[in-house]
Order: structure tokens, then C-alpha cells, then sequence
């Protein structure tokens, strides 16, 4: 089979090591690969056969399988190729299809994928299965493919890129919040919402299908399911009653004991027991988990206290939805850093809260800072600075605002692209400079 892998990251490399590994497998022949990269710098494996650089999404149809990395919309191929489209496949569809176990657990939403899908992992790893976690968290599901059996657990966080084109749905797929995000790549927001449908499309009536009570966007997503429908944050999921997450009248925990920061955490936790309790009702391993686990890395991160101040990285939050829960999950007066690049947001109800909890003042950054600046201006909120252009002088400005008791913010409600690599980039700068504080 002649394969095309298009687009060589980190899910392309582990997709080429895949098909590699099968040219010495007899019974499966071999396979013909061809890596396409727009950079002509990037890096293969010796011997292969490349199209790199600005043609590298020429001629495709001459492949009889076309893997895309994630990142890169069907669209896009068929614009050059229109011949094409029943070739293109991704990753998480080849994975999907050589599974040997159905005991998938795929989550989407447009944010608390990650902590979610880490929480239902985590928790059935508490209840002695044996889990897998991938997807868009950083894992690509192929690379542990030969560790799977029949009775192995696989739990995806899945981003909308990855699931426009999903071919086949998990046995248990969760919904969380959805909010408009990546009106950038996607053509507005209906698109963006077919995407998310993917995941549930394909069920059976043998599958669940769990989703956002809170949501009617969620709901409607979910209700693409032909399999059983199974809100949280509502009974007889997981919700949160007087101060306690519980699912089936029975209390997981208080919501004091919760590691993780916010009430928007809450939904991510009532969304994981939810999930689980479908899989395995072990109240004793779902309140080990949330007892303890306090959360990913640029994810409301609490990097250091200085001088009586605490410094969060919460760069991942790239939205006004993300930021909004971080301004509100301290009480504490707070210096939060704002701004990026664009995402195709409106920052007007993100200016209303920061209007209303207690921020003693924000620090503009990127291109997004005059926009950002009207917004805050329209809501009566106007103790707002330049906060610079490089992270030192970033965190230097934060610093010399903040007072004893206060928290300095990054949660930028931003993307990060321009000033920053990504997202990591930018935690990661933030937590370097803030490291090195006073000495």
C-alpha cells in the first residue's frame, strides 16, 4: 500500500513507526511510505521517500492512503486533491480500527478535556484495571497499541481537529462544556460543533453517551448518539449537592477535599465519576483520586509564593471562557495577565468579570491587548498597564503591582502564537522567570 503520512510531528512520527513496523509482517505485505512536510527542514527517518516544502500537498491522490496530521482540515487536502476524499484517514482512526479492545473512553469539550481524561484514568487505574491515556494530550494512542489486550482500558482526550473526520465512535464518549473556540481554523461555529458530534455519531444503542447537563450545546452534541444518554452535574450523574460531589445519592467527597482549584473543577470531577461509575462503581478509588490529584501543568499551576505573593501558570487557558473560571477561582485580590493572539473571541463578558473579582489590575500583552482594553474599559474596569513583550518583563511589571496576600495570574485568555511557540512555551517562560525571582 502506498501511504502518504502529511504532516511530521510528534503524531505523524508515531504514525510512520506504526506502518514501518508492519513491512516485516508477511501477512500485512509492504508498505510504500511517503513523509510530506511543509517545512523542507524537518527530519525523517533515512531512506524514505519525502515531499517537502510548499508542494507538499501536491499529487496526493496518487497514495492509496492518506494519514493527516491533526492539525491540517480535510479541506485543505481536497483542495489540491478533490479525488481524495475516501483515502484520508488520521491517527485516531487508525488506532480506533486495530484496537483489540472496545473499552474505549473518548472525551472532548472545549475545555477540561485534559484534567477530565486524567481523572478517569487515574481512577480506573484506583479500581485495578489496566489504562491507557492518549489523544491530544500529549499521547498518541498508536505508540501503545502492541500493550493492549481485550481487557485493557483506553481513555482519549480528543480535540475537534482530531474528530471532524472520525470514522468510528468509543464505546463511552463524554461531552463537557462546549464554547465557541478555533473560529480560527474552524468555519464558524457550527462546524466547530459537527466536529465535536463525531465522537457520538457512530454509537450504538449499546454504547453511553455522557454530557454537560449545564450545557444545551453539550446536550445537543450528546443527543447525536443512538446509545444511552447519561448527563453530570445533574442526578443521577455525578453533581455537586451541599458541598458534596456525589453520584447515585452516594458522597464521593466534600468539595473542600478537591486537590483541584475552581469551581469549574467541580464539573470536570462530577464528569469523571460519571464516566466511571459506568464502568465500575468503586466509590473508594474515584474520592483517592480527587483527594490527590491536583492537576496538569500549565493548568492553574501553582509555581511558587514570593514575598507573601503566589504566582499561577495557567497558560493553557487560551479562551475568556478559561480565563474567566481562573479569575474567579481566588478570592484573593489578584494581578492577571491578559492577552495573545487571536482565537476569534469576544472578551466582553470576560471584562465583566474581571470588573467583579476583585483583580487590582491586568497587564495587556500581544496583539490582542487593544481589544482586550476596550472591553475592560466598556465594563468600568480601566487599572489596566502595558505589560510588555518579553516574559522577564512581564513578570517584573506583575511583580512590582502586586502586594502581600495578592496572586499573579497568567491565564491570558489568549493563544500565545507571536510572542510565544505555544502554549507550554509560554507556562514554561513564565515559570523559568518566576523561578528565578530574588535570587
Amino acid at each position: 500500500m502506498k501511504i502518504a503520512i502529511v504532516g511530521f510531528n510528534v503524531e505523524g512520527r508515531a504514525t510512520y513507526d506504526y506502518f514501518a513496523a508492519q513491512t516485516t509482517d508477511e501477512n500485512r505485505g509492504e508498505h510504500k511510505i511517503t513523509i510530506c512536510d511543509q517545512s523542507s527542514n524537518t527530519q525523517v527517518p533515512e531512506g524514505v521517500d519525502t515531499i517537502l516544502g510548499e508542494q507538499y500537498l501536491n499529487h496526493l491522490s496518487r497514495f492509496d492512503l492518506v494519514i493527516r496530521t491533526a492539525g491540517l482540515p480535510p479541506n485543505k487536502l481536497l483542495e489540491s486533491n478533490p479525488d481524495i476524499i475516501g483515502k484520508i484517514s488520521s491517527h485516531i482512526n487508525e488506532f480506533l480500527k486495530a484496537s483489540p479492545t472496545k473499552n474505549i473512553i473518548g472525551v472532548t469539550g472545549t475545555k477540561g478535556k485534559g484534567t477530565t481524561s486524567t481523572l478517569i484514568a487515574k481512577m480506573l487505574e484506583a479500581a485495578g484495571k489496566k489504562v491507557f491515556l492518549g489523544g491530544n494530550i500529549g499521547v498518541p494512542p498508536l505508540t501503545f497499541l502492541p500493550e493492549l489486550d481485550e481487557d485493557s482500558w483506553v481513555v482519549l482526550e480528543l480535540s475537534s481537529f482530531q474528530l471532524m473526520d472520525l470514522r468510528s465512535s468509543p464505546h463511552i464518549a463524554v461531552c463537557l462544556m462546549v464554547v465557541p473556540e478555533h473560529l480560527n481554523w474552524h468555519s464558524d461555529m457550527e462546524d466547530y460543533v459537527n466536529a465535536k458530534s463525531q465522537l457520538f455519531r457512530r454509537q450504538t444503542s449499546d454504547d453511553i453517551a455522557i454530557y454537560y447537563a449545564g450545557s444545551e450545546t453539550s446536550k445537543r452534541i450528546a443527543s447525536t448518539s443512538k446509545g444511552w444518554k447519561q448527563p453530570y452535574m445533574a442526578f443521577p450523574g455525578g453533581t455537586v449537592k451541599d458541598d458534596e460531589v456525589v453520584i447515585d445519592n452516594q458522597v464521593v467527597c466534600k468539595t473542600s477535599e478537591l486537590k483541584l482549584l475552581g469551581e469549574h473543577n467541580w464539573q470536570n470531577a462530577c464528569a469523571a465519576v460519571t464516566t466511571v461509575w459506568k464502568v465500575i462503581q468503586d466509590i473508594e478509588a474515584m474520592r483517592s483520586v480527587l483527594i490527590s490529584f491536583s492537576g496538569l501543568e500549565h493548568r492553574l499551576e501553582l509555581v511558587r509564593e514570593l514575598d507573601g505573593v503566589r504566582y499561577y501558570d495557567d497558560s493553557f487557558g487560551t479562551t475568556p471562557e478559561t480565563a474567566m473560571v481562573a479569575v474567579q477561582a481566588f478570592s484573593e485580590p489578584k494581578v492577571l495577565i491578559l492577552g495573545g493572539s487571536d482565537k476569534g473571541a469576544e472578551y466582553d463578558q470576560l471584562a465583566q468579570v474581571v470588573a467583579s473579582n476583585n483583580v487590582r489590575s491586568v497587564l495587556l500583552i500581544g496583539d490582542q491587548a487593544s481589544r482586550l482594553q476596550t472591553a475592560l474599559e466598556q465594563a468600568g474596569f480601566t487599572n489596566f498597564v502595558a505589560g510588555g513583550d518579553t516574559m522577564p518583563e512581564i513578570v517584573a511589571k506583575a511583580r512590582s503591582i502586586a502586594q502581600n496576600g495578592d496572586v499573579v495570574l497568567l491565564s491570558t485568555g489568549c493563544a500565545s502564537f507571536g510572542m510565544f511557540v505555544n502554549y507550554k512555551d509560554r507556562g514554561d517562560k513564565f515559570k523559568a522567570v518566576v523561578g528565578d525571582l530574588g535570587r
